[in-house]
């Protein structure tokens, strides 16, 4: 049974419950993670369970602690061309939420959403927790990529001051500025996080895939970018990956499909932080191993 609001919309989904229709519960990360898990998983695609915490948690949080009418207070006459003001105004919204009480039936429902994931894995459940932003991919506007993700979280305890602080995230100097030159409302924008299981890539190789050339919209091509360790750093373009162009027709009648590949310097890897302080961390990559290719051709 889901916990649910005033508005019966419920804190917690499911990848399997949601798809791209449903970008103003979720965000559109979360969105197009639910679609593919749905659309691809019944295919033997395998892609990491998880769930969304939804646009409405987000809200219920602003509203049992107050914040909404404070932000609008703080941000009523910003100047985001003073960028003193802009950093102690966002600061001052971020340790607001960060600070807050998260509400009990939010509490118990994230936390029994999680348990329910851990128990679908031998080893636990590390996962990842990822912002999803309400108005990401708008056609006349971006928000991908300002809000925060972080890696190999575990524990309830973890997870909720991750929570918090991915919410925070939605009033980041860049987010908040974005937001206004763009002519939105700032509470009209909401946050969703979606907690997806992770993958031991930090033990082998991960990165990007692009269905179509990406510089010239060829559509018979997949574009890969690997590297050694999670993919964030790929993602970040923090390294310079391999790079793999695979020729879909041949790959589909099961002949040779690699048109060329591209070995990236890959000079370091991101990888779990185990017994450290940190979730993960940066480590450089033996000199060998930067010679080589990040995966194999049949991988």
């Amino acid at each position: 049974m889901k916990p649910v609001t005033a508005t019966s919309e419920p804190y917690i989904l499911w990848f399997e419950e949601i798809g791209l229709q449903d970008i103003s519960r979720v965000g559109g990360k979360n969105a197009s993670l639910g679609e593919m898990y749905r659309e691809l998983t019944p295919h033997g695609v395998k892609i990491p369970n998880g769930f969304a915490i939804t646009a409405e948690a987000y809200r219920y949080v602003l509203r049992e602690a107050g914040l909404d009418s404070k932000i609008q207070q703080i941000l009523g006459d910003l100047d985001t061309g003073d960028m003193s003001n802009l950093r102690q105004r966002g600061r001052h919204i971020r340790q607001a939420i960060i600070g807050a009480t998260l509400p009990p039936a939010l509490v118990q429902a994230i936390e029994e959403a999680y348990d329910h994931l851990s128990d679908q894995s031998t080893e636990g459940a590390d996962v990842a927790v990822r912002s999803s932003a309400t108005a990401e991919d708008l056609p006349d506007a971006s928000f991908a990529g300002q809000q925060e993700t972080y890696l190999n979280v575990q524990g309830h305890q973890a997870l909720l001051e991750t929570c918090k602080r991915c919410f925070a995230s939605l009033f980041t100097d860049r987010a908040i500025s974005y937001r206004v030159d763009k002519g939105f409302d700032h509470l009209q924008i909401a946050l969703s996080i979606g907690v997806q299981q992770m993958v031991r890539s930090d033990l082998a190789s991960a990165g990007v895939l692009f269905t179509i050339d990406t510089e010239t919209g060829f559509p018979d091509v997949v574009l890969i970018n690997a590297s050694y360790g999670l993919g964030e750093n790929v993602v970040q373009g923090a390294v310079n990956p391999d790079e793999y162009y695979v020729f879909k027709p041949t790959l589909k009648q099961g002949f040779q499909p690699i048109l060329h590949k591209i070995a990236g310097s890959k000079e370091f890897k991101l990888i779990y932080d185990i017994g450290g302080s940190k979730m993960v961390k940066n480590v450089p990559v033996p000199p060998d191993d930067r010679n080589r290719f990040a995966m194999n051709d049949e991988e």
